[in-house]
């Protein structure tokens, strides 16, 4: 069974892998024996994480990638390609938010988000999709988020862009099958850098651990199996599937 979940000999574009949940996964991926191409803006915080990697004897190396500048994208998509040969493996981990009430975002936040966090998503897909659809092989993964199936006050862009990318997974699974597959994994509330706010605010953490199954914030390690299971071979049967992973918060809200 461990080998159907082994990543030996694979190669991973990971975008957003400067911090929080890009670097966890980047260990786990490594973990598992993959080489971890660890894409973000932030080169000294991707260091960071390929160091981290190094030390568990891992395999890692820095990608300095604006999965906004369409450009940048096309052109490091055909380094990779041409440098190791394959990207066997995308995670489209990347995003950012903006909390405001709606009445009171501009147009320019809330487009921002839907250009991060959706149509770079679509673009770093379509780039790397084309080269595994020539070899006929192919695993991607998007980062959705619990609030891309339900709504939360103050975050538009993001809960739009989310259930987006929920969207586009599907159209990437039925367009790329049958040897690519596309899946999305949707996180609870994880405690990372991104929801800092959240975590500091007692109200809101009465009411996750009241409407959540297991009664508590999700930890960084709990979207390993998820990632590895999708990533691998132990998922080659599933594509097009958004992948829960909240403790239960979203059927006890629904």
């Amino acid at each position: 069974m461990a080998e159907l979940f082994s990543m030996r000999n694979r190669v991973v574009l990971l975008t957003g892998a400067s911090r929080g949940l890009g670097r966890d996964m980047a260990l786990a991926l490594a973990g598992a024996g993959a080489t971890v191409l660890c894409a973000g803006r932030s080169v000294k915080e991707l260091e960071v994480t390929a160091r981290a990697v190094t030390r568990k004897r891992g395999k890692a190396q820095v990608v300095p990638l604006d999965i906004t500048d369409e450009a940048d994208v096309v052109a490091k998509v055909r380094g990779i390609v041409s440098r190791h040969r394959r990207i066997d493996v995308l995670v489209n981990n990347a995003g950012i938010i903006h909390r405001q009430d709606i009445v009171d975002t501009a147009t320019a936040d809330f487009r921002k988000v839907i250009e991060t966090n959706l149509i770079s998503q679509f673009v770093v897909s379509r780039e790397v999709g084309r080269h595994m659809l020539t070899r006929q092989y192919g695993r991607i993964v998007n980062i959705s988020s619990v609030l891309g199936i339900v709504g939360r006050a103050s975050v538009a862009g993001y809960v739009s862009a989310k259930h987006g990318l929920i969207g586009l997974t599907k159209n990437l699974a039925a367009e790329f099958g049958p040897h690519v597959t596309a899946n999305a994994i949707a996180p609870g509330y994880i405690r990372t850098e991104l929801n800092v706010p959240l975590q500091q605010n007692e109200d809101f953490n009465a009411m996750l651990e009241s409407r959540t199954a297991v009664a508590r914030w999700g930890k960084q390690e709990d979207l390993r199996g998820a990632l590895l299971l999708l990533a691998s071979d132990a998922g080659s049967y599933i594509t097009g599937h958004t992948l829960v992973v909240d403790g239960g918060l979203s059927p006890i809200l629904a």
